[in-house]
């Protein structure tokens, strides 16, 4: 990067190379501003990338992010992305032992399989047709509230008439989701099943009186308007290189190894001073976009730290030589980890976890989920190891809170995995070890990430990958009126921190550069 095209003045300069920041920095350089990102690491992309993590082995994992469901269509056609994605044919699977055999829950593969299922797991049509009311309603939600996403926020009561569904509402945003989940349904590991998406990253109980669970309920229901959770075709770096392409291509400087150390604004312009290998720079910007949590954000404006932030979540990512075989033999190996395979996520199982997980113990069976990117989607494996049928798995555990691992992040880290695999091997015919494949030392290819791993990393605040607790997505006082302003006017948060972040969707980015447009149109 040459020196004198730090030195002049950007129309914008972007604080992290990110997802979101690179949303910005395309949108805002396509509309002919001068842009600026400065990306502390040696290349783009955040917790969004694909990485090789296994020494001489030919697998482009998605290491830390791994679906997509948030992110709008209508940014892909706006940027001119090549980024696909690929449905699941299995929604998910969820093993079990029932009267002393192995059997399981199957959704997906059209709705008579479905049918068939529930059957099979409950004795009869009843949870089958709660399931059914159910996320009816929840699509019918989604439908209304994905598109609001890109708009200027919506009142809470301009987005209750949107919705227009008193049971909707009261059940996502007035009543903790434990309500409904009993109210709806019977069976223990059905409502585990639908407590899930409650729980993902997030530390809470599901008659949490926050209702934290219920914001992170609504978002993981409402991506795409439908709800569905899908493969970024070539992991998730083909999506932050085709942004980070897309940026450029449209003029944007995108500055990888200079890392932001302090901004200084008069709510007018503003100087961003980066650190290089080399020393200090300073670059003048008349908006600053923050890619970055709000701690980061207070750390460099000099603003007061906003509450601490506590991930809740074991990253698991393995490279297996053969899919394993099941103890439930109705069911393919290749159907059960195309979905999202759920383990130890009974209704009592999860509400054991988090009341051990709260008193400081690591959880005796700890919750979890896996699914198989390369069934999906087996361009991501070298056409040798594609050949002889490896198979990549991804799990992601549950109530794992950061506080777990202070005292000693390797130990209990190791003892949570050892727990966390004795759960997935309780319900297969093999131990999940026998199927692990080895790098070029010779080890074997499974890399597990704490919360506190994750903070090391990426600089995850406590490991919590939506920066904080997810937010409702409607303006309430503070908010401003794209959910990304901050009591800098021309300071503005576009990652996962904003009103109406977390997860891989680039509406913190889209909504940043819409709020920089307005102003300076």
């Amino acid at each position: 990067m040459a020196a004198n095209e730090l030195t002049r003045t950007f129309d914008a300069v972007i604080v992290g190379g990110g997802h979101n920041g690179l949303v910005a920095a395309a949108y805002l350089a396509r509309a002919g501003r001068s842009v600026l990102v400065l990306e502390r690491l040696d290349h783009t992309g955040g917790a969004a990338v694909s990485t090789r993590p296994f020494a001489g082995v030919d697998a482009r994992l998605s290491r830390y992010s791994y679906l997509v469901s948030l992110l709008p269509r209508k940014i892909l056609r706006d940027l001119g992305l090549d980024f696909q994605v690929r449905s699941r044919t299995i929604s998910s699977y969820t093993p079990v032992e029932r009267a002393g055999r192995p059997t399981g829950l199957l959704v997906g593969g059209g709705e008579q399989r479905t049918r068939e299922a529930f059957a099979r797991l409950t004795g009869g049509e009843r949870e089958y047709a709660a399931w059914q009311r159910f996320y009816g309603m929840t699509t019918r939600l989604a439908e209304r509230v994905f598109p609001t996403l890109t708009e200027p926020l919506p009142g809470r009561e301009e987005l209750r008439r949107r919705i227009d569904d008193e049971t909707a509402w009261r059940t996502l945003f007035e009543e903790p989701i434990g309500v409904a989940v009993e109210e709806n349904f019977e069976d223990d590991l059905v409502r585990g099943v639908v407590l899930t998406d409650a729980l993902i990253g997030t530390f809470a109980d599901a008659h949490d009186p926050s209702l934290v669970q219920n914001r992170c309920f609504l978002y993981h229901v409402i991506g795409g308007g439908t709800g569905a959770w899908d493969v970024p075709v070539g992991g998730m770096g083909a999506l932050t290189d085709a942004l980070a392409a897309a940026a450029r291509s449209a003029g944007a400087v995108v500055a990888t190894g200079h890392e932001a150390v302090r901004i200084a604004t008069d709510g007018h312009t503003a100087e961003v001073t980066y650190r290089t290998a080399d020393g200090e720079g300073v670059a003048a910007a008349r908006h600053v976009l923050v890619n970055a949590s709000p701690q980061e954000l207070a750390a460099l404006t000099g603003d007061p730290a906003p509450e601490p932030a506590e991930g809740a979540q074991l990253k698991v990512n393995m490279l297996l030589t053969r899919l394993p075989r099941l103890r439930d033999a109705a069911v393919d190996p290749r159907e059960a980890f195309a979905g999202t395979f759920h383990i130890a996520e009974g209704y009592r199982q999860l509400a054991t976890a988090h009341a051990q997980a709260a008193a400081g113990e690591l959880p005796t069976a700890p919750p979890s989920e896996i699914y198989c990117h390369s069934l999906t989607d087996p361009t991501i494996l070298g056409p040798d190891l594609a050949e002889r049928g490896y198979q990549t798995l991804t799990l992601f555990g549950l109530h794992a809170p950061a506080r777990l691992f202070d005292r000693d992040n390797d130990a209990a880290r190791e003892e949570l995995l050892k727990s966390t695999l004795a759960q997935l091997d309780a319900h297969l015919a093999e131990p999940l070890t026998d199927c692990l494949a080895t790098d070029a030392d010779g080890r074997p290819c499974i890399e597990a990430k704490t919360p506190l791993d994750l903070e090391r990393d990426l600089r995850l605040p406590g490991g919590n990958i939506f920066h904080r607790a997810l937010s409702w997505p409607y303006a309430q006082e503070g908010t401003g009126r794209w959910g990304v302003e901050t009591r800098h006017p021309n300071v503005l948060l576009c990652g996962a921190g904003a009103v109406r972040g977390g997860g891989v969707s680039g509406v913190p980015g889209h909504n940043a550069a819409m709020a920089v447009l307005e102003t300076t149109a």
